[in-house]
């Protein structure tokens, strides 16, 4: 079986499609019923989706606010198909950059395109295709989830039929009747995810979208994300929550004071950085002390000890020395353990190389 993202001729939707090889299937496009047929190459493809096709592309971007400059001729290309995390510590620009993705500010330079739209020139046509979650969602307090589900399905032009699904979709259906003035912040953003997926926009931007959230919330966020990227979606977003981003993005782009400092998969940019795993070796009674045996020891990039585990990072030629220096010194080890490195890990290198 073959799946293959396709795009509508007339409204530029992204269908995600199935298939057997040499099979002709007719596709329906969801949002304008515009149909056409697709032929599955006799041979399964290497990519579902070629790496030239982009959903989002910003080149050179640059917007400043009087003395500051939010953000310093930016490029970067989001792939048809893929989910896209935007990094960075506060103040880098990210909220920025998606503003003037959807044109919401203007920008002083540079060009940006949303499936092929000029966001200046073909504005309403770029956005058409979007779902946007802003990093401060907000409803109107006195409706209820139906009614404020109700109020964007009639701003699309969609069927208000959709409404009940999609926030049973999101998990509140026992608060359909509440008024939303009343919800929490976790509520709150569920809503804006099940207002967001109105008329499956083939493209979602979302700001901060596990911004503030429990554990809960985010599980639930999380899975919708995966969902709309396997239903055929492209999904930007921009996050502080490095292990979200580690655990669902295909590509990341890092950010540091309006600056692109890094674009790639989180493995290419720890390899790029020559990141070492890390030791976590378990010893009793280490009482958080650092044995003095491995201090000087010639290898070791950093070592710290927190109650009974030590964590040496370290060359992999010299794994078997520290060991070996424990053992010696008497000290007794129950567990040895590798840790690889993480998104964090080369969030922190990237933004101390750039400080």
């Amino acid at each position: 079986m073959i799946t293959k993202t396709v795009g509508c001729p007339k409204c530029k939707t992204h269908i995600k499609i199935h298939g057997n090889p040499g099979e002709t299937i007719i596709v329906t496009c969801p949002k304008c019923d515009t149909k056409g047929k697709y032929i599955f190459p006799a041979e399964k493809p290497e990519l579902a989706i070629p790496s030239d096709s982009y959903s989002i592309e910003i080149e050179s971007l640059t917007k400043k606010f009087k003395e500051l400059t939010a953000v310093d001729n930016l490029t970067f290309k989001v792939r048809t198909g893929e989910i896209f995390g935007l990094l960075g510590p506060n103040g880098a620009g990210k909220t920025t950059t998606i503003k003037a993705i959807l044109g919401l500010l203007r920008m002083n330079s540079g060009n940006i395109k949303i499936n092929g739209f000029d966001i200046i020139g073909e504005g309403i046509k770029a956005r058409a295709s979007v779902g946007y979650l802003p990093e401060r969602v907000a409803f109107y307090p006195n409706l209820t989830p139906l009614q404020t589900m109700h109020f964007f399905c009639e701003l699309w032009g969609v069927d208000k039929s959709i409404a009940k699904p999609l926030i049973k979709e999101v998990g509140l259906e026992d608060a359909i009747s509440r008024k939303v003035g009343n919800f929490s912040k976790g509520m709150v953003q569920l809503l804006g995810v099940a207002q967001v997926m109105i008329g499956k926009p083939p493209v979602y931007i979302l700001d901060e979208p596990m911004g503030g959230l429990d554990a809960r919330w985010v599980k639930t966020i999380r899975e919708k994300i995966k969902m709309l990227n396997e239903e055929g979606a492209t999904i930007l977003f921009s996050s502080h929550i490095l292990s979200e981003v580690e655990n669902i993005c295909d590509r990341v782009a890092i950010i540091n004071k309006g600056k692109l400092i890094a674009e790639d998969t989180v493995e290419n940019l720890n390899k790029y950085l020559k990141i070492k795993p890390r030791l976590e070796i378990t010893i009793k009674d280490l009482g958080g002390k650092i044995p003095e045996v491995i201090k000087d020891l010639k290898g070791i990039e950093a070592v710290d000890a927190k109650d009974n585990k030590l964590f040496v990072t370290c060359d992999s030629s010299v794994r078997s020395q520290v060991i070996t220096k424990l053992e010696e010194a008497g000290l007794k080890i129950d567990n040895i353990k590798t840790i690889e490195p993480s998104l964090e890990d080369a969030f922190v290198r990237l933004i101390e190389r750039d400080a």
